[in-house]
């Protein structure tokens, strides 16, 4: 659909779910419509990748699992697990709101989730603004993630990079490596409404690893419009964006949304091929491509399954890398349904 249509259709329900998104994070009347109204269900997994082809498997905004529906959660990280060989799966990545509330029982459920995944395949996180402060309010960026993944595990992992340098134990902000089709990656993970020297400490890393293909996730992005949250042209217009949340206000907005995001630091290196987000609900579905001055397209993309009933289904994507080295195939499936959803915004192609 073009911009216009879907923020006309989507408008009314994400203005009816705002309330809710702050607090629960398992929104299962998010939408004016019901949360199948649009989808194309297929039963069944995506075929599998061709000779030569990987994917990255991709988990947003947990919140709902780690609080309420914890046989979800597991169910995801055991099916990454059941088909890495087959689908040569490189990475997974987790795109935020690990919890809800960031209380010790959720993060207790989200670790032994994600600890399916130790030894098989790594995985690579962001925080989002449910993950900081009491009860997930996003006040300030206290934090029990560090409890439950600390800094002493992951950094020791060969495909750890390093993290940012102002807070050398902390793990809100890092980068990682992965080789896949004969081609070598960057994760760059940054925290919810990352800071501006945390932006400058990134750009830092993109540009000591030109030779890279990177990939940048972060919690807020790309919004439900197919736009970049921009809060100097909309403001609060574009629900949840980072400047809206306390952490902004007690700082001086010292946050960057999307636009800002992508002016600081994705447009400045010709090394990107693809940011992801999570957060955004409404359908919880958007991209946009932009050109880098040099005119090579990047496709942002956002996806959150948490609008679905239980806390999202099960709903994971999977991005299958064409031995080309330029087609990336989307696909949305749920091993807990076992289908998968082949809608036009479920389902597509992108040029990397």
């Amino acid at each position: 659909m073009s911009t216009v249509s879907r923020r006309e259709i989507l408008k009314a329900g994400a203005v009816l779910a705002a309330a809710p998104a702050l607090n629960l994070g398992y929104h299962t009347s998010a939408w004016a419509k019901g949360p199948y109204d649009d989808a194309k269900l297929v039963p069944g997994a995506p075929p599998l990748p061709k000779p030569d082809a990987f994917t990255i498997a991709v988990l947003p905004d947990t919140q709902g699992y780690s609080m309420r529906f914890p046989e979800n959660y597991i169910a995801q990280t055991q099916w990454i697990v059941d088909q890495k060989q087959d689908r040569n799966i490189a990475c997974v990545l987790h795109l935020g709101d690990i919890t809800n509330n960031n209380t010790h029982d959720q993060w207790e459920n989200a670790v032994k989730a994600m600890n399916i995944l130790d030894g098989h395949i790594p995985y690579f996180m962001t925080l989002g603004n449910h993950d900081y402060s009491e009860n997930g309010h996003a006040t300030d960026r206290t934090t029990f993630f560090h409890e439950y993944f600390p800094y002493e595990k992951y950094s020791a992992l060969p495909s750890f990079g390093g993290n940012y340098d102002k807070e050398p134990e902390r793990f809100d902000n890092s980068y990682h490596f992965f080789s896949a089709g004969g081609r070598d990656f960057l994760v760059l993970s940054l925290e919810f409404g990352p800071r501006n020297d945390v932006v400058r400490w990134a750009n830092a890393v993109v540009n000591q690893h030109k030779d890279h293909a990177a990939i940048l996730i972060t919690h807020a992005f790309v919004y439900y419009d197919d736009s970049r949250y921009d809060w100097a042209k909309y403001g609060a217009d574009q629900l949840w964006n980072p400047h809206s949340y306390p952490l902004a206000k007690a700082t001086d907005h010292d946050v960057n949304d999307g636009q800002q995001l992508w002016d600081k630091l994705v447009s400045r290196h010709n090394n990107f091929i693809m940011t992801l987000n999570g957060h955004v609900c409404a359908d919880g579905l958007g991209r946009v491509t932009t050109p880098l001055p040099s005119g090579k397209a990047v496709p942002q993309v956002l996806v959150n399954f948490q609008v679905k009933p239980n806390g999202g289904d099960g709903w994971l994507r999977l991005l299958e890398f064409r031995p080309d080295g330029t087609t990336v195939q989307t696909y949305d499936y749920s091993p807990t349904l076992d289908q998968r959803n082949e809608s036009e915004q479920n389902q597509f192609v992108m040029k990397v």
